[in-house]
């Protein structure tokens, strides 16, 4: 398989080997000896050293899904001879000039120590990118830091995206590719049997098993908590900005299925053209609108199968299958500043008038955008409509599952933290607020990182500290809590205590509560879904 640039995966993995081991003074044989070797449940790997800390890059996990496209993966053959694991592996198949390729099924290990017995907590991360793109590759989610300063195990992710993880086909197919709809959730669930596998070569302990992500890596955590198949694969979890409420029905995502066939110039009852059409028409393809909301991009995520999905992942209420995970959800208190204003960069400087119809095409909840606006003068009466406009959207698009999925756990009683991200971005002059993506480089402790935003002042290093020891405090002991921290109670619907990182951290019970009443009139369906 090629990625989008006409490259092999292995020409691209055998090309930085030479740049990475025949430029060491030492030679190629004497590099190798020195490496940590990885002997992993289907064959042996090699890395590298980075300090400390173990590395291996681009490990298979599952086999090439070009062969099996739209279905289920599978364990990769077993291997004899050590491979070279010391070079990201390719990304699913997506818009942009990232280096992707149909197989694409491997993970990065950052660990202290192998086969030591120390049994380590391990942490596993989905990207984000909303099931449509990125990868587990990028350089802020690099490991090594959280790994090193905290001595446990991380691992990042690929597995299969949009259309090549989520087409739901059997209606159009005559029951042809049933577990299309959730392929990528089935590749997740294939990494976490790795994990499990393998926890004691990487010198972790099986039975610690912590999974954490942003946005879509959320969102994914959120629909694995009501998947059968992944029940004792992990044992506790964190979302950042990202939930998954209701999935989408089988209807909706056939009709997105057929208008992406459609656009792709696929028939549907022609399985051999299915199978063979080159990966690059399907991407192409990816840019056709949304047939059940044209004003948006295509909807890709997972579909209430009865397969990999039975229910809905939190409605009417939290799965039981997870009651005893501990579990902490998060978000930031201006999520669609860099969301939409990225995009629309007038949304900085709207008059009053123009507010109402601004947040009627944003929101993504049917209020009155009147009501919205009226309500928040009220509560907020310095806010700018600018402010007014980013507050509501966050509130009512990005918030609001969390919001819902809180509930649900908290009136079940279900061991849960909730945190809200305070502590702005010092990017261009602060406009941006505490917006998405800001928590992942806290998480890491990578706050200088490419594509972190949070700055490497004290106060930023002081919430990295606070946020990514409650992460792995949850991982380690099943509880976010730690001396450097207020005490965090669990979220109860009669406090609704959330935990405010900001310039000051603080134990603040239902704070934005008028928003939070504001939104509840009206009830809360997953885009998408």
């Amino acid at each position: 398989m090629t990625n989008a640039k006409g490259q092999s995966r292995r020409d691209v993995m055998v090309g930085a080997g030479a740049v990475s081991l025949l430029g060491l003074s030492g030679g190629l044989a004497q590099a190798a000896s020195q490496d940590p070797v990885l002997r992993t449940a289907h064959g042996p790997v090699r890395g590298l050293k980075d300090g400390p800390i173990h590395v291996f890059k681009g490990v298979r996990y599952g086999a090439d899904t070009g062969p099996r496209r739209f279905q289920k993966p599978v364990a990769p053959a077993s291997w004899k001879e050590v491979r070279d694991a010391t070079s990201y592996g390719a990304a699913s198949p997506q818009r942009g000039d990232r280096q992707w390729d149909e197989d694409c099924l491997f993970l990065n290990v950052w660990t202290p120590g192998i086969r030591d017995g120390a049994k380590r907590p391990i942490m596993v991360y989905f990207h984000g990118g909303a099931y449509n793109s990125g990868s587990g590759s990028a350089e802020l989610y690099d490991g090594r830091r959280l790994a090193e300063t905290h001595d446990v195990i991380v691992i990042t992710v690929n597995h299969r995206l949009n259309a090549f993880g989520y087409l739901y086909l059997p209606f159009l197919t005559g029951g042809q590719f049933a577990d299309s709809g959730n392929a990528g959730m089935w590749d997740l669930i294939l990494a976490l049997k790795w994990v499990k596998a393998n926890a004691a070569a990487m010198g972790g302990d099986a039975s610690r098993v912590m999974v954490f992500g942003q946005s879509g890596g959320g969102a994914k955590i959120a629909t694995l908590m009501a998947a059968p198949d992944a029940k004792g694969l992990f044992h506790s979890g964190a979302t950042m900005s990202g939930q998954q409420v209701t999935a989408s029905g089988p209807l909706n995502a056939t009709e997105r299925a057929r208008a992406f066939l459609a656009e792709a110039g696929l028939d549907p009852s022609d399985t051999e053209g299915l199978l063979n059409a080159p990966a690059e028409r399907l991407v192409e393809a990816l840019s056709v609108s949304d047939p059940i909301n044209p004003a948006l991009g295509l909807y890709m995520g997972p579909v209430l199968d009865g397969r990999m999905l039975t229910r809905h992942p939190f409605w009417p209420d939290a799965p039981a299958q997870s009651a005893n995970i501990p579990m902490i959800l998060g978000n930031t208190k201006d999520e669609t500043r860099n969301l939409i204003g990225r995009r629309e960069p007038d949304s900085f400087s709207l008059s009053w008038e123009d507010v109402p119809v601004r947040l009627a095409r944003h929101m993504r909840v049917d209020i009155n955008p009147e009501t919205v606006v009226a309500t928040y003068r009220e509560a907020y009466p310095d806010y700018s409509p600018s402010d007014v406009f980013f507050a509501a959207t966050t509130a009512g698009r990005s918030w609001r599952g969390q919001v819902d999925e809180a509930d649900v756990r908290g009136s079940a009683e279900h061991p849960t933290w909730v945190y809200q991200m305070d502590l702005p971005s010092p990017d261009d002059g602060g406009k941006w607020g505490a917006p998405h993506t800001i928590d992942i480089a806290h998480a890491f402790g990578n706050l200088d990182a490419p594509g972190s935003i949070t700055g490497t002042g004290p106060a930023a290093r002081r919430v990295s500290d606070e946020l990514s020891t409650a992460f792995v405090n949850l991982a380690r002991n099943g509880n976010p809590n730690h001396d450097g921290l207020p005490q965090w109670g669990q979220y109860r619907l009669s406090e609704r205590a959330t935990m405010v990182f900001g310039e000051t951290t603080r134990l603040v019970d239902d704070p934005r509560k008028v928003e939070r009443e504001l939104f509840a009139r009206v009830p809360f369906i997953q885009w998408g879904t």
